[in-house]
């Protein structure tokens, strides 16, 4: 495999709501490298809506069939934002583009070959909320690396916990610094469990290197809601986690949360759980149907930060049940979500073979249902 970037736009940062604008200039750039080079392509895999746009530009100029993963939805996301914060919704169509956004998801669905949904949820909303056949539609989820997410002795983790300064009953989300992350709400539910776990601790890994205006205006948000809470002591801001020292942190941590007010799919949860960390889900999302709840994680509404605090609390009053959700979590990952299965199943899938259909009806249906 091999990288070739194509400039499009400038040097001057661009919203990712509004890059879709300049990709026409990247698709003449790349068709141009495309034939200059002599390349040829059995077909195009774009992944989300901006990619979608160029992507399907660049199938029909070479003739070749468009397989688009959308990972987010934005009927899905307007719907939860108006939700959350409707005293904010006139604000919304500027910094989100949700019209535009909406307009464009159509075009690409309707005319690309096939849409590769990553979780149930996503699957009914593209035949019931954007009108696609059954037909067209197929489900795949994202996967990860089982070279680098796996877990590790006990007595390795409490070296790696020691490497990092972890003390107490560590749990953790990291992310970046966007406000349906839920960051918030997962302080407000930690509030609830460090009234009742004296040694708990929050660890907050949030952001890239270097934070926008809008990403610090989160951050010293959530700070000051620490601050009020009374909880300065309890909460760790540590900031961008590189991805060679990214195992170690999961790893080190008791419990994972993925606290999001939405959320397609919850990729760091996966890798939470593939490193045999105790994970909650939240329940505004697409993966919290891939786990049986109490076998391969918890789930929870962040929203009422009793549900969550509780939940929070339950692995460390029930070694048992932290043992299971750490031994069956991995299990769960393993047996689902690595890259090498999840690339078997998109080959099967672009070679039109029957095992694609069967792996979806037969691989997915029980497990997204009960699990293992």
């Amino acid at each position: 495999m091999r990288v070739i970037r194509i400039p499009c736009g400038g040097v001057d940062f661009i919203p990712k709501e509004y890059l879709h604008r300049y990709l026409n200039e990247w698709n003449e750039k790349a068709l141009r490298y495309i034939k200059r080079e002599g390349l040829s392509y059995l077909f195009v895999n774009s992944h989300y809506w901006d990619a979608g746009v160029a992507g399907q530009r660049l199938s029909e100029a070479l003739n070749i069939p468009h397989i688009h993963t959308p990972h987010s939805l934005g009927l899905w996301k307007k719907r939860q934002m108006e939700t959350d914060y409707p005293e904010r919704a006139d604000k919304f169509e500027e910094e989100f583009n949700f019209k535009e956004r909406i307009q464009h998801e159509l075009i690409i669905y309707r005319s690309c070959q096939l849409v590769v949904a990553t979780t149930p949820i996503q699957l009914d909303m593209l035949m019931e909320d954007y009108g696609l056949s059954r037909s067209r539609v197929h489900m795949i989820p994202p996967g990860y690396d089982d070279n680098r997410f796996y877990p590790m002795s006990e007595a390795s983790r409490q070296m790696i916990r020691q490497r990092l300064g972890f003390e107490g009953k560590v749990v953790m989300a990291l992310g970046r610094l966007a406000t349906n992350k839920g960051y918030d709400l997962l302080v407000d539910g930690f509030s609830v469990l460090a009234s009742r776990v004296p040694d708990a601790r929050l660890h907050l890994a949030l952001g890239g290197e270097n934070l926008d205006a809008q990403e610090q205006g989160i951050l010293d948000g959530l700070k000051k809601q620490v601050e009020d809470l009374g909880l300065t002591d309890r909460v760790q801001f540590s900031g961008f986690i590189s991805d060679e020292d990214l195992p170690d942190y999961y790893r080190a941590a008791d419990l994972f949360v993925l606290s999001s007010r939405y959320e397609p799919f919850g990729m760091t949860a996966i890798e939470a759980m593939a490193s045999g960390t105790p994970t909650i889900v939240t329940v505004h999302g697409g993966l919290f149907r891939a786990v049986s709840y109490g076998r391969h994680a918890l789930f929870a509404d962040p929203f009422d930060k009793e549900d969550l605090g509780i939940t929070m609390m339950k692995p460390f009053r029930h070694q048992r049940l932290r043992d299971r959700l750490s031994r069956m979590g991995a299990h769960k990952a393993r047996s689902l979500f690595t890259w090498t299965g999840i690339a078997q199943q998109l080959v099967a899938l672009v070679e039109g073979r029957p095992v694609a259909q069967a792996l979806e009806e037969a691989d997915w249906a029980e497990p997204w249902n009960d699990g293992d």
